[in-house]
């Protein structure tokens, strides 16, 4: 069977934890205290190191999925998790603008350290002033099409939601094991060409 290790990151109160949890097989593992800065505003507990769930993903596929903790002053965690990650699933609370600033320095943390496959998960897209995926496109900063990853809606609480979201994940880590050049390594440069990437796809 083969392993496929997933990050799910974000900022805090975007769904990690949860959907972490909704969508594994064995009993989430969480290492959730007590939020005591300003987090606590938005959530009563926060993730210090990770969560940790399985998925068996048909017969030939299982995945780990892990899930960093949402706070900057645990990147140390960030760090050790996405090293041996074969892709990540951003999720961005649609609601929360001012987050988003936070979202994006996340985006540059990672992109720094690995050139994987990442999908962008929007949670809470039912709430009072949830923007645009195309607004919230472009606050990340993809200005253009070039380099946009895929966009979906995922509700953490639905297993689903969670799954279709996995699907579109494991569709994009396979279309870049699928690079004509076996020598060369799929980076996020030539994973937006066309013969690495699929189509731009953002699910409302």
């Amino acid at each position: 069977m083969r392993l496929m290790r997933l990050v799910v990151t974000g900022t805090a109160g975007a769904g990690k934890s949860t959907f972490v949890r909704t969508v594994s097989d064995i009993e989430a593992i969480d290492t959730d205290r007590a939020a005591t800065d300003e987090t606590a505003q938005i959530k009563q507990k926060t993730t210090v190191a990770f969560d940790f769930g399985r998925l068996s993903f048909g017969p030939r596929l299982e995945i780990h999925i892990y899930g960093t903790p949402g706070q900057s002053r645990f990147n140390f965690m960030w760090d050790i998790l996405i090293q041996r990650a074969n892709a990540y699933v951003l999720l961005v609370a649609a609601h929360r603008i001012d987050e988003l600033v936070k979202a994006r320095q996340i985006i540059a943390f990672m992109n720094e350290r690995v050139q994987i496959p990442m999908v962008i998960g929007l949670t809470h897209r039912d709430c009072p002033g949830a923007r645009s995926p195309e607004e919230i496109a472009m606050r990340l900063g993809y200005t253009d099409l070039s380099n946009l990853p895929t966009i979906v809606t995922v509700n953490p609480n639905e297993k689903n939601s969670v799954l279709e979201t996995l699907n579109v994940m494991l569709m994009s880590y396979l279309m870049s094991q699928l690079a004509p050049d076996l020598n060369t390594v799929p980076t996020r440069q030539n994973f937006g060409q066309e013969e690495y990437r699929p189509k731009v796809q953002i699910v409302r």
